[in-house]
């Protein structure tokens, strides 16, 4: 355990970190301050519950709750036939068919680690876009513990749906693991690519992480420049930093200091559907 003091405008945060071993998966438990005032740059019910299946999380009491890693790290980049049979949605002809699809490609923030199913995020989205009276409907392919390689190896399968929007939420666990930035990059850009490829007129929504400081300035500098470069190259929107407001306060975390609460997921609902409506009603 250290703890660190850092000033960011003119104002002194603590830092706190805990980095522990536990049955051949890395915990990377971390606060970091963030000063107020500061700009932080950082259905039809088959196919829903296909894809929630598929991205369901770890019990909370399990061993693998937190940040639950694959083991096998030997190959971040192959694909595995098992990883992608029991993590990715398998669409049908019937969902071909249905309603456009809103896609949340993410990590266990988009998952909605230890809340309930409606309490997640892309579920609060829903209700907005059926209050709103779009016709479209989300599909969270959150996965607890998932990295650019893992969501580069499921999003074959998701892209066999209708997809209308992409809302990419990935490299949390990437840096958390000290994983290649060039690799991270590289992943996120094929996710792309293949995302506009499959779906030429998709709408794309890049949802930015920022790194934890103890990983080094030259980490940090390079991995916090990685969405908005990556936006600005395949002309997406951006939310430059996912967990702004929410991120080292307490209240909207949970006791592990990481995954935000349900009311942290209402204001998480709010940023990322004051930039998702406009592209809806464009749609």
């Amino acid at each position: 355990m250290m703890g660190i003091q850092e000033t960011t405008c003119g104002a002194t945060h603590s830092i706190t970190y805990c980095l522990k071993l536990q049955r051949a998966s890395l915990i990377v438990l971390f606060t970091f301050g963030i000063v107020a005032g500061c700009s932080l740059e950082e259905s039809p019910a088959t196919a829903l519950d296909e894809a929630r299946a598929a991205a369901k999380q770890p019990s909370p009491g399990s061993s693998d709750a937190k940040y639950a890693e694959s083991d096998d790290r030997s190959n971040e980049r192959e694909p595995t036939p098992q990883t992608t049979a029991q993590t990715t949605p398998q669409p049908t002809t019937q969902t071909i068919t249905e309603r456009p699809v809103v896609v949340f490609l993410g990590t266990s923030l988009t998952a909605g680690y230890g809340l309930r199913e409606d309490q997640a995020f892309p579920a609060l989205i829903q209700a907005e876009i059926d209050a709103a009276g779009f016709e479209f409907r989300v599909v969270n392919a959150g996965v607890s513990g998932d990295t650019s390689a893992g969501g580069l190896r499921r999003v074959d399968w998701l892209l066999r749906l209708p997809v209308a929007v992409l809302v990419l939420e990935l490299g949390a666990n990437d840096m958390l693991r000290g994983l290649s930035i060039e690799s991270l990059r590289e992943n996120l850009g094929l996710i792309l690519e293949q995302t506009k490829t499959k779906h030429p007129d998709v709408r794309i929504l890049i949802a930015g992480m920022r790194a934890a400081p103890n990983l080094g300035s030259d980490y940090r500098d390079v991995f916090d420049r990685i969405y908005p470069d990556l936006a600005k190259e395949h002309m997406t929107a951006i939310i430059p930093f996912l967990l702004e407001g929410v991120a080292a306060r307490p209240a909207l975390n949970q006791v592990d200091g990481i995954h935000p609460t349900a009311e942290g997921h209402q204001l998480i609902a709010k940023r990322v559907w004051d930039l998702l409506e406009p592209i809806l009603r464009s749609n």
